[in-house]
């Protein structure tokens, strides 16, 4: 065995019981893939065949959304019934491939779904978003009552069905301004009802839905959640609210939580470094500092993802001791069998780097990178090979063509 890379080999086994065979963590991305009538496709079958074959230990896909009436973008697949269950089981049939767990990402968007592509949008509360947004995202309405149950009910459902189809786990998405974070948040959370208006309050949502998937999957199923360590946002969630959400979640009985961090309104995530302290960038892990803070909170598996370049660095965050796995996202979509290598003691063949169109919002945004990564995702699907160095401004200009027609699409089915 290579002394180097002992830790990132060594399986860990959840406190269910069930076993991931090594360390190393797909975090979500959002593929894109599905049809204009959000179904699952063949590509997607092939991406995670891939990613499995590449040597990871647990995939997660990207954000699978509970609701046909609220989508984050064109070719959102959705899982609301049956319907797509022979294609749903292909699909977690080529992920777990070669013992490999694949846990599929449950969703819902809330207030941020595109305006030319849902009309009407929901959130917790008729919060618009800042300035710069507002031309991509309508101001929503607020959730009633009846509504926020609906949706809890959703999340287990679809939670239900990809147990059925075969998936090992599931992952609630609670990150990035997404409709879970946005109850977390008092700046888009400002009801005043027993869903809003304290914080204890405003981590109900994700509790009850934390306990709906429960209900609906048993206790030996993995349940994990993806949640930001803090918004970065004035006025949202923060740090200490995040430590309370985290103890809560432990002690409801989740299997695993991976912290991120940032919303599109403040997109710390992409890893826009002007935004990242020297020290972090050093440690590479963008948000090991706060998984020190809630490892010594609790004792769930934790994941961190988002700045490791190296397998030094990733062994490093291991050996901490703060968390239990080492996520890996971008590096993905342009190397698909990076893992191979990283389990080996070495580097990988190419290094994530930000994406610029040259246009200064566009590079600001986070829909920047999910659009270029969305492109090299969609080769992998087709059995092609990446382009880690594609122009960024051209490949903006495919994508807002390429969108442009998956919305149309989307809406006519609509």
């Amino acid at each position: 065995m290579n002394n180097k890379t002992t830790l990132l080999k060594a399986p860990l086994k959840l406190a269910n019981g069930v076993v991931i065979k090594n360390r190393l963590f797909k975090s979500a991305m959002s593929e894109g893939l599905g049809t204009w009538d959000n179904r699952v496709t063949p590509q997607l079958v092939k991406l995670y065949a891939r990613w499995a074959e590449g040597g990871m230990g647990l995939l997660v896909t990207g954000n699978v959304m509970v609701d046909r009436r609220a989508l984050g973008e064109p070719g959102n697949i959705v899982v609301e019934n049956d319907s797509d269950l022979p294609m749903l089981k292909e699909w977690a049939a080529a992920g777990t491939q070669q013992n490999t767990h694949l846990w599929m990402q449950l969703n819902h968007p809330g207030k941020q779904c595109p305006k030319t592509l849902i009309k009407s949008t929901v959130a917790p509360s008729a919060i618009p978003f800042d300035k710069a947004l507002r031309g991509v995202f309508a101001t929503p309405r607020a959730l009633t009552e009846e509504e926020i149950l609906d949706i809890i009910r959703r999340f287990g459902n679809s939670a239900a069905i990809a147990k059925k189809a075969g998936f090992t786990g599931v992952q609630i998405h609670g990150a990035h301004g997404y409709l879970v974070s946005q109850f977390l948040s008092g700046h888009h959370n400002q009801r005043t009802d027993k869903w809003g208006g304290n914080a204890h309050n405003r981590r109900r949502f994700v509790l009850e839905v934390y306990k709906e998937i429960r209900r609906q999957v048993g206790g030996d199923f993995p349940v994990s959640i993806k949640m930001n360590s803090a918004d970065f946002q004035r006025g949202g969630f923060t740090e200490e609210e995040s430590l309370d959400v985290v103890r809560a979640l432990s002690e409801a009985g989740i299997d695993l939580i991976e912290i991120s961090g940032g919303t599109y309104e403040a997109p710390v995530m992409t890893g826009q470094t002007e935004n990242i302290k020297a020290s972090t960038l050093e440690r590479e892990a963008y948000f090991l500092e706060f998984a020190e803070k809630a490892r010594a909170a609790v004792a769930t598996p934790l994941v961190v993802t988002g700045g490791f370049r190296s397998p030094e660095g990733m062994e490093s965050a291991l050996a901490s001791r703060a968390v239990d796995m080492v996520g890996v996202a971008r590096l993905l979509a342009i190397e698909p069998a990076a893992a191979k290598r990283l389990l080996a003691g070495r580097p990988s063949l190419h290094q994530v780097t930000p994406i610029r169109t040259g246009v200064k919002f566009v590079d600001q945004a986070a829909m920047m990178e999910v659009m270029w990564y969305g492109r090299q995702l969609r080769r992998l699907g087709n059995g092609e090979e990446a382009k880690p160095h594609e122009s960024g401004l051209k490949s903006l200009l495919i994508n807002v063509l390429e969108n442009g027609w998956g919305t149309f699409r989307t809406r006519l089915r609509a």
